[in-house]
């Protein structure tokens, strides 16, 4: 954390860690006032409630991990569309195997909140995280000229979220596992 950030970033910065590894529910927004060094006040000023909090977690979250590591880095592994949806698994493989691995936020207060209902903020916001991620799916799919982009992007992404919860369970080798799974889901929906 950077000295020069200012209490808004210092927050959001010690939550984003705290919440990342332990889950929502596990920590408690003294620890985050501790941790980022503001008043209790300074924290309510910036996020009015914890769910406040908790959504630019989660906000964040898809910048730092969606949109800057998982998507980018796949991207980068692959020369074509299908090869970055391959990529995605060989990411996820090397993510698996870091001894920072903290499974995947939006699944993580997805199930948290399950008890809350539906219509929970966190839950609703998590629910929507994931779908972006299928939507790049989908995207990718498209460029691809598969068959059914949505039908495929959805049973893409129970690979995805299936390998990521094996490998909470300690499987480390989960994407290594469903990347073969996710070639032949490719071969299905090819017109060739």
């Amino acid at each position: 954390m950077s000295a020069r950030a200012g209490p808004r970033e210092r927050i959001l910065d010690t939550a984003y860690a705290l919440f990342a590894r332990r889950g929502v529910g596990d920590v408690g927004v003294d620890e985050v006032i501790a941790g980022s060094g503001v008043a209790k006040a300074t924290l309510y000023r910036h996020f009015p409630s914890k769910t406040e909090l908790v959504l630019a977690f989660l906000a964040e979250r898809e910048q730092r991990w969606t949109r800057e590591f998982i998507a980018v880095e796949s991207a980068r592994r692959g020369a074509t569309p299908q090869q970055q949806l391959l990529a995605l698994f060989d990411v996820f493989d090397e993510w698996f195997h870091r001894t920072d691995f903290e499974g995947c936020s939006f699944i993580n207060v997805l199930l948290e909140m399950h008890g809350h209902g539906p219509e929970h903020p966190l839950g609703r916001a998590s629910a929507q995280y994931l779908d972006n991620i299928r939507a790049l799916v989908r995207q990718r799919a498209e460029r691809a000229g598969l068959t059914c982009p949505a039908e495929f992007a959805h049973s893409w992404h129970i690979l995805m979220k299936g390998s990521i919860v094996a490998a909470a369970e300690g499987d480390r080798h989960a994407a290594r596992r469903a990347k073969p799974m996710a070639h032949c889901l490719i071969q299905q929906h090819s017109t060739t």
